[in-house]
C-alpha cells in the first residue's frame, strides 16, 4: 500500500489533491466495490469538464485491501475516506460534508459516465438559473433482459417534475445521473442514513418539497449496469424501503391535503405490492395458508381482479395454486438462466 493512505483512520480525509475549490464534487460510495471502481473512476477521468473534485467514500469494504490496489493509480486525484459500513446514505452523506463544490455529482461504482456528462449537465444547469438539480437517461448493461435499452424507455418520464411526479413515480430519477446543489441537499437534510434503500427517492422528495427545481434531459449520457448483488436491488428490499420513507415523510413533512392523500394512495399501493411479493414466496414454499393471508392483505389495500381471483383458487384448490406457482417459478428461472 502507498504510505499516503492511512487506513487506520476511520472517517478522515487522507488525501486532498486540490486546494481551490471546485464547481462540481463527484460523490462515489464503495462497498466491495474492488472488482468495478476502475471503471468508474476511469469515466471520471475522461470527462471533458475538469473543474471537479473526486470524492470516494470505502464504507466499511471486506474487500478493502484489495479495493486500495485498485485505487494506487488513481490515489493523486481523489479524496479518499473510509468509515465503518453505515450504508449507501451514510457514505454518501460522508462524502457531501466534505464535499467543496457548488454541484453534487453521484455516481455509484459500477456505474460509468460518457465522457461528455458532466459537461452537458453543467450546461444545461446553466441553462436556467433556477434550476437546482438535473438528471439524465443512461443506457443499461447488466441484465440480458434489458440491456441495450435506456432507462427512460423502461421508465419515461412525463411532464414537470414535482413532488407529486417523483412521489408516483412519472419521473424516475437515475442517483448517478444526477447532478444537484449542495446547499439544497442540505437544506432538505442530507440522505436519512435509517434507509438502506429508496433512500435517493425519500431526498429527491425532500429536496422538491423544500422548493427545489428539478429537471430532466433525455439525453444518454452514463451506462448503468444493473447488479443483482447491490445492496439495493431486491425488489422486496426497495419496496420495504419505499414504504419506510413513505411513513416516515407522512409523519414528518407539512404536506397540503392533495399531497397527503397521494402519499396516502402511494403508500397502499407499494405495501400492497410488497404482500402480493411475500404471497408468492409463501406459496413456492408450499404455505398455502401464510400465502392466502399475504394476498388479503394486498386486496385490501388494492383490490384487483386478478387478487380475487389468486383468493378463490387457494380457497377452493390451494394444492394446484401452490403447484402452478411452483411451475412458474422453474420457468422463470430456465428462462433466466438461457439468456
Amino acid at each position: 500500500m502507498p504510505e499516503q493512505i492511512d487506513v487506520s483512520v476511520v472517517g478522515k480525509n487522507l488525501i486532498q489533491p486540490m486546494q481551490h475549490s471546485p464547481l462540481v464534487s463527484v460523490i462515489i460510495p464503495a462497498y466491495n466495490a474492488a472488482g468495478h471502481i476502475a471503471a468508474a473512476l476511469e469515466s471520471v477521468s475522461a470527462q471533458t469538464f475538469t473543474d471537479h473534485e473526486v470524492i470516494l467514500i470505502n464504507d466499511g469494504s471486506a474487500d478493502t485491501d484489495r479495493l486500495e490496489q485498485v485505487l494506487q493509480p488513481y490515489v493523486s486525484g481523489i479524496t479518499y475516506l473510509t468509515q465503518q459500513n453505515g450504508g449507501p446514505s451514510s457514505a454518501r452523506n460522508l462524502g457531501i460534508r466534505q464535499a467543496r463544490g457548488d454541484w453534487l455529482a453521484f455516481l455509484d461504482s459500477d456505474d460509468v459516465w460518457l465522457p461528455q456528462y458532466l459537461e452537458e449537465q453543467i450546461r444545461f444547469l446553466h441553462s436556467d438559473a433556477a434550476l437546482d438539480m438535473v438528471y439524465c437517461d443512461a443506457t443499461l448493461s447488466g441484465d440480458p433482459k434489458v440491456a441495450g435499452m435506456t432507462f427512460m424507455q423502461l421508465y419515461p418520464s412525463t411532464g414537470p417534475v414535482t413532488f407529486d411526479s417523483i412521489l408516483i413515480e412519472r419521473t424516475q430519477v437515475i442517483t448517478s445521473g444526477t447532478v444537484v446543489r449542495r446547499q439544497k441537499v442540505i437544506a432538505a437534510g442530507l440522505f436519512d442514513e435509517a434507509l438502506h434503500c429508496a433512500e435517493d427517492h425519500d431526498l429527491w422528495l425532500r429536496i422538491s418539497h423544500t422548493g427545489g427545481k428539478i429537471a430532466y434531459q433525455r439525453r444518454v449520457l452514463l451506462r448503468r449496469n444493473l447488479r443483482s448483488d447491490s445492496q439495493g436491488s431486491t425488489p422486496d428490499r426497495l419496496l420495504v424501503g419505499e414504504i419506510q420513507s413513505l411513513r416516515k415523510l407522512d409523519r414528518d413533512l407539512d404536506l397540503s391535503p392533495s399531497n397527503r392523500a397521494l402519499l396516502g394512495d402511494r403508500l397502499r399501493t407499494i405495501q400492497a405490492e410488497l404482500a402480493v411479493a411475500k404471497g408468492k414466496e409463501f406459496l413456492v414454499a408450499g404455505d398455502p395458508e401464510e400465502a392466502y393471508e399475504s394476498f388479503s392483505r394486498a386486496n385490501t389495500l388494492a383490490p384487483t381482479a386478478k387478487l380475487s381471483s389468486v383468493l378463490l383458487g387457494l380457497r377452493t384448490a390451494p394444492r394446484l395454486v401452490v403447484w402452478g406457482a411452483r411451475m412458474w417459478r422453474r420457468r422463470k428461472s430456465r428462462s433466466s438462466t438461457s439468456r
